[in-house]
């Protein structure tokens, strides 16, 4: 190539809330497995070929930590290979139904080899988590990682001292899967309040994504927060909504596999989109070939979109600029069936075509900050404000969750005093102890105690973001509100056992909550 058009970020984040033990089909379980089966395993597997033919950066990859228990979970990676087999024998039904449409009867059997080489992959690669793999690819500089808090709560609605532990815990959680502490965050949901930039230096946290309004759309470079050396990126909705646009993204588009449409006989999709108003059973059958050729036009339309982007960015500020795209991980194959196809195709699309694709750490090194902003209250949820975590429909979440985190603080003790945290050095013993010294905790709370750590993490599931969310846009609702609650409950539950003097009680009922709930084993609640 000539010259470099400029720089292209692709950032993808892997989230799902905590689902294990929560139900089947059409919530709870069912989602992360059909998550890791269709999106997780063919992102792993094209990083895992992009890895062997020694590219590096080649995207921003974001893992929250509840995400990264369920897949490092024992019960998890067993019912998902029961899942996984369950597939297979679903699938091999499906040749056999579908047997008198050949396009059908010829995605019966795709689908079973797809499964069995799922299974193949997981029982060669998986066995162990995915902490293993995604280190692999963080050691070999495959991908820039990126953190979050635990349970993936939307931090603007919590209290600084809450949201100072769920921080920290998080990036502590990575660290000991991983073996290395992330430097940028995608914040959950892109919540942001004035000032937060400084909780987020105290924790190490160098740079994290927001979206292109907060900026007001000019996402051209990072930008130093505040007065702050904490950078955020924007992401850019002009190019960002070409795939996944409210009204008019490529997985809408008719040729592609139809996420709606099921038949429930064998619960397999075996139609195409057809048309946004064409009845599920009026939809014509997938055809896969159809849509491996929309798929190389969407490719090249997308390649086009950045380009055409990067040069009138160019021509704006006599620069070369930069282009930050951010997706869920789970638009690739759970979503958007031909997604990975296309994010393979683009990779490699766009280096061809004069673009420098790397990660955010990358493109600060390529030179891509501008000059410090002032971010306002903000989020990349309908509105670009809090509306959907703060809203009327979640007023009674909201209220319920203020009063929980102000139980907790409660019971918990004093404020936490701060303590001096040194970025990189990720020890849980230095940091910790140093504070406990400074409060002069009583003998009786200075050893661990799994009552109060189990009530701790009962108190972080009950806040997280997605039950919000859910409610919001009507998906789950009556299921989000259910978890809500009986978190809340059993953390209630536990306080009073522990009020009333009653620690064995409240011992035995924390090791059966425990072994339901237990995403981050390794929780301490004295570091609240």
């Amino acid at each position: 190539m000539s010259r470099s058009e400029g720089t292209f970020c692709l950032v993808v984040h892997s989230h799902l809330p905590w689902l294990a033990h929560h139900g089947s089909w059409p919530v709870g379980e069912e989602w992360l497995y059909q998550a890791w089966s269709h999106s997780y395993l063919p992102v792993v597997d094209l990083l895992r070929r992009f890895a062997e033919e020694g590219k590096r950066d080649v995207l921003t990859l974001g893992v929250t930590p509840v995400l990264a228990a369920q897949l490092d979970d024992p019960y998890c990676l067993r019912t998902f290979h029961d899942w996984l087999g369950h597939w297979q024998l679903r699938a091999r039904q499906a040749t056999t139904l579908w047997r008198d449409d050949p396009l059908l009867r010829d995605l019966g059997a795709s689908e079973y080899l797809t499964a069995t080489r799922a299974v193949e992959e997981f029982e060669t690669r998986w066995r162990h988590g995915f902490s293993p793999i995604l280190r692999s690819f963080v050691d070999s500089g495959v991908i820039e990682l990126l953190g979050g808090p635990l349970t993936h709560p939307f931090q603007p609605l919590l209290d600084p001292r809450i949201r100072s532990f769920a921080l920290r815990g998080g990036l502590d959680d990575t660290f000991l899967r991983i073996g290395h502490r992330p430097e940028g965050i995608w914040a959950p949901e892109c919540g942001y309040a004035p000032g937060m930039e400084t909780g987020y230096a105290r924790a190490g946290v160098r740079r994290f994504l927001v979206d292109g309004p907060s900026l007001r759309g000019d996402t051209s470079a990072a930008r130093t927060v505040g007065s702050s050396d904490v950078v955020c990126f924007g992401r850019d909705l002009e190019v960002t909504y070409r795939v996944w646009s409210p009204k008019a993204g490529y997985p809408g588009h008719a040729a592609y596999r139809d996420f709606h449409t099921w038949d429930h006989r064998v619960g397999l999709k075996p139609s195409r989109v057809t048309g946004k108003t064409v009845e599920p059973a009026n939809k014509a059958p997938y055809d896969p070939a159809l849509a491996a050729d929309t798929l190389g036009l969407h490719v090249k339309d997308f390649v086009d979109t950045v380009v055409t982007r990067l040069r009138s960015l160019r021509e704006k500020h006599g620069r070369e600029s930069l282009v930050v795209a951010a997706y869920d991980t789970e638009l690739f194959g759970h979503w958007w069936h031909e997604g990975p196809a296309w994010l393979e195709g683009v990779l490699r699309a766009l280096p061809e075509a004069g673009v420098r694709v790397t990660t955010l750490r990358g493109a600060l090194e390529a030179g891509h900050l501008g000059a410090p902003v002032d971010l306002p209250a903000s989020s990349w949820g309908s509105g670009k404000d809090w509306r959907v975590w703060d809203g009327e429909q979640v007023a009674d979440l909201v209220q319920a969750n203020a009063a929980l985190q102000e139980r907790l603080l409660t019971f918990t003790g004093p404020p936490r005093q701060e303590g001096t945290f040194a970025p990189g050095k990720p020890e849980r013993g230095t940091f910790t102890t140093e504070i406990r010294e400074q409060r002069s905790l009583p003998a009786s709370l200075a050893a661990r105690n799994g009552s109060r750590d189990q009530l701790v993490t009962e108190a972080l599931l009950a806040l997280s973001s997605d039950w919000a969310f859910m409610v919001t846009k009507d998906s789950a609702a009556d299921y989000a509100r259910r978890r809500a609650r009986v978190h809340t409950e059993r953390f209630d539950r536990l306080v009073a056992l522990l009020r009333d003097g009653q620690h064995e009680s409240a011992a035995r009922l924390a090791a059966e909550l425990r072994a339901e709930d237990n995403p981050f084993g390794h929780l301490d609640a004295r570091d609240l």
